[in-house]
């Protein structure tokens, strides 16, 4: 009976682990579909264009509960991650990190200092960007819509759908659709 109860316990927590994500050399949770580029917003547009997917840019910070929080919990769910894989481009950006990042009006600044020019406070934050940008403005001026916290799984797919779908041309805000959306899957 003994063995039988450690097999369940060992079990279960393979099974977990399965769904953790890695934490890099810098702290911050790494995902499959999370891109290492030379974090040049103009660049990694180009590349999320040309594999006809949306730019996400993700900022978070080392120690950040509601970072762990959505890789655990909202990020590991088959099919957000899947989602994700299929529709986005996704840079993480360090909130206190050193890497310089240029920024789509040309600016180049440490990762610590392009969050502070984009007025970012919390994490984690996601960007979305549309498909075209011009050179004379930067990121959080042309951002379609920002994710400031974490977000349960069923607000964060529907709003992945959302910027896929461009609602945010639409007299639909993403409020709206939202609620239409977990009406729509009995939730």
């Amino acid at each position: 009976m003994k063995n039988l109860i450690l097999a369940g316990v060992t079990l279960v927590a393979m099974a977990l682990g399965a769904f953790a994500s890695e934490i890099g050399d810098d702290g911050l949770h790494k995902e499959t579909w999370m891109r290492d580029t030379f974090k040049d917003l103009r660049e990694d547009l180009g590349e999320a264009n040309a594999e006809d997917k949306r730019l996400m840019v993700i900022v978070e910070q080392r120690g950040c509960v509601y970072c762990k929080k959505m890789h655990e919990e909202v990020f590991s769910v088959p099919e957000v991650a899947e989602y994700i894989t299929e529709n986005f481009f996704v840079v993480q950006i360090n909130m206190f990190g050193d890497v310089e990042v240029t920024d789509f009006d040309g600016t180049v600044l440490p990762e610590k200092d392009m969050v502070k020019k984009w007025g970012a406070l919390f994490t984690p934050m996601i960007l979305f960007f549309p498909e075209e940008v011009t050179e004379d403005v930067g990121a959080t001026q042309v951002a379609v819509a920002t994710m400031p916290g974490a977000f349960g799984r069923h607000t964060t797919f529907n709003m992945l759908n959302w910027v896929v779908e461009k609602g945010y041309e639409s007299d639909e805000p993403f409020q709206k659709y939202h609620a239409r959306k977990l009406a729509e899957q009995g939730n």
